[in-house]
């Protein structure tokens, strides 16, 4: 009988095929006496560089997240202050390979000790480690296998670099025994479109060219299935691919009840080479990456020209701008904001504003010119904001800037147990669902062993979105989704019969969403989301809706 194994679907799909495991990076030998401080040091500034320029490299091969992603990860490895950590033991008489190791490790607590945004960077960390660990050693770095043939890939985790380059036709399935549905790898895996299941344990335990069956949608392996199971699993993933080609139109139930389907995106590069026919528009326009790894914030007229490029993709489509939403959490040196115990609960996002006003209004003005020279409809949003009044204060300041439409991000429990009093002020929401599970569950999001926690099933957090949902029913106003959970095409339903009616995400999600959408009536996607609320947890309520729906 086959091994079952469970884990996190946090890509649908379906896949067969053999297992091929990432190998372990190149271990660390014992430190040696340094007879040559400045030999070692010249070893660990190249180590350094050298993993800096393959970073940016991979970084300018992709698009999207993953150059987002990749792009940070190369700001990490030339970071200064991380390279005079190693110097300084270096001339404490340590090697370079343990000059290296050590400083990493000293940063990696720090971060993770800060919480929040930077303590889930702490993971990529130890890919940039190892890597100019290997570059230091003179060994290779060990990358993605090529037994030869298309194969199940099967890691401890995933690293972006690693992760960002996947060619779709030979990895068939991502499978780690580590990672939660926030994680780089899954959000890397939504991109490119493979299934894929994480913190599955006993994963590794699989041997290499064993057949497993992947199930992204519900989170299950199964090990040493024969090759008729295997084929016909891999008819079934044929089907669905060849359903959701098909489709097309914009989102909407089997009888008409319209879902906006839109995209996020960090830049207008990320619109280039689109496809955006039956796009309603983009639901977050994350901005802060035209702030990172300055030293001065970007000028009025900067960020015009960058605000005016990607609002001319959407001529007759909405565009939902999110203001800067940086802080103590994700630290920009021209904020020169102090350190905190705890910066998850901290100074961030609109809160910044309490002390530098002016970035946002510089922002607000910037956005405000940048619609003028364009007929697409910009509304204008906040992150991390908790009261009513704030959320008053950020509307009245957007429009006092010129910009008609004023929301909210609810992304804390106190915002959505308050939804009604904020559609007072604003004119919509949007629920990022990656925060919110964070706090409703007090679980944080870079701790693995809680990713069945953050997962976005579970009922407290659907209860929270359908409060949210029926506030904006009752006042005639939007409410959308621009977490990760926008992307899930067995949750699409669900969260459409809370009454949710945007639904925003990477486009490699939108066929498989709109297909799911277009499979139910309205009172059918009302059904399953009392199916999903009338649950214990996250896995309970997924299983309840596949039962359902089956």
């Amino acid at each position: 009988m086959p091994d079952v194994l469970r884990g996190i679907g946090v890509s649908p799909g379906l896949a067969a095929g053999p297992v091929a495991r990432m190998s372990p990076p190149p271990p660390l030998p014992d430190a040696r006496t340094v007879t040559d401080p400045e030999r070692e040091t010249a070893t660990a500034a190249h180590a350094l560089e050298a993993t800096e320029a393959r970073l940016r490299e991979r970084a300018a091969a992709a698009a999207g997240e993953a150059h987002d992603i990749l792009d940070a990860q190369s700001m990490i490895a030339g970071d200064p202050t991380l390279r005079d950590g190693v110097i300084a033991r270096i001339k404490d008489g340590a090697d370079a390979p343990h000059a290296l190791r050590d400083t990493f490790d000293e940063h990696r607590r720090t971060l993770e000790g800060l919480g929040g945004y930077l303590a889930e960077r702490a993971a990529d960390l130890d890919d940039i480690a190892h890597r100019a660990i290997a570059v230091a050693l003179g060994l290779p770095m060990p990358g993605v296998p090529d037994p030869g043939h298309p194969f199940v890939l099967v890691a401890d985790d995933l690293a972006p670099a690693d992760t960002a380059t996947l060619d779709p036709d030979r990895v068939l399935a991502l499978v780690t025994e580590r990672g939660g549905p926030t994680s780089h790898t899954a959000i890397l895996a939504r991109s490119l479109g493979l299934p894929a299941v994480v913190g599955c344990a006993g994963a590794l335990d699989v041997a290499d060219e064993t057949t497993v069956t992947v199930d992204g949608t519900t989170g299950q392996v199964r090990a040493g299935v024969d090759e008729e199971e295997a084929a016909g699993v891999r008819e079934r993933a044929a089907d669905e691919r060849a359903r959701l080609a098909g489709g097309s139109g914009p989102g909407r139930t089997s009888d008409g009840h319209a879902v906006d389907l839109m995209v996020n995106i960090g830049s207008a590069a990320d619109l280039a080479g689109m496809d955006l026919t039956d796009v309603a528009g983009v639901g977050l326009f994350r901005t802060e990456f035209l702030f990172l790894d300055r030293h001065d914030a970007p000028g009025l007229e900067e960020q015009v020209a960058a605000y005016s490029e990607a609002f001319r993709f959407f001529s007759a489509g909405t565009i939902v701008v999110r203001t800067l939403d940086a802080g103590a959490d994700k630290p920009l040196q021209f904020l020169g904001l102090p350190d905190e115990p705890n910066p998850a609960l901290g100074v961030r996002g609109l809160r910044v504003a309490r002390d530098r006003p002016e970035i946002l209004d510089t922002q607000l003005e910037a956005i405000a010119l940048a619609s003028a020279n364009t007929s697409a409809d910009v509304w204008v949003m906040a992150p991390m904001v908790s009261t009513q009044p704030e959320a008053d204060a950020f509307a009245a300041r957007v429009r006092h800037h010129g910009l008609p439409t004023a929301g909210v991000m609810i992304e804390v429990p106190a915002a959505a147990l308050r939804a009604r009093r904020f559609l007072d002020v604003v004119d919509f929401l949007s629920i990022g669902t990656n925060d919110l599970s964070q706090y409703t569950l007090a679980a944080d999001r870079q701790t693995g062993d809680l990713a069945d926690l953050l997962d976005p099933w579970q009922p407290a957090l659907l209860e929270l979105i359908k409060g949210c949902a029926a506030a904006g029913q009752d006042a005639g106003k939007s409410v959308g989704i621009c977490g990760e959970a926008a992307a899930d095409p067995l949750l699409a339903p669900v969260l459409a019969g809370l009454g949710i009616t945007k639904l925003s995400m990477s486009p490699r999600g939108l066929p498989a969403v709109r297909a799911s959408l277009a499979g139910y009536t309205l009172a059918e996607c009302e059904r399953l989301a009392a199916v999903a609320l009338d649950t214990g947890d996250a896995a309970e309520a997924r299983a309840a809706v596949i039962d359902a729906t089956s």
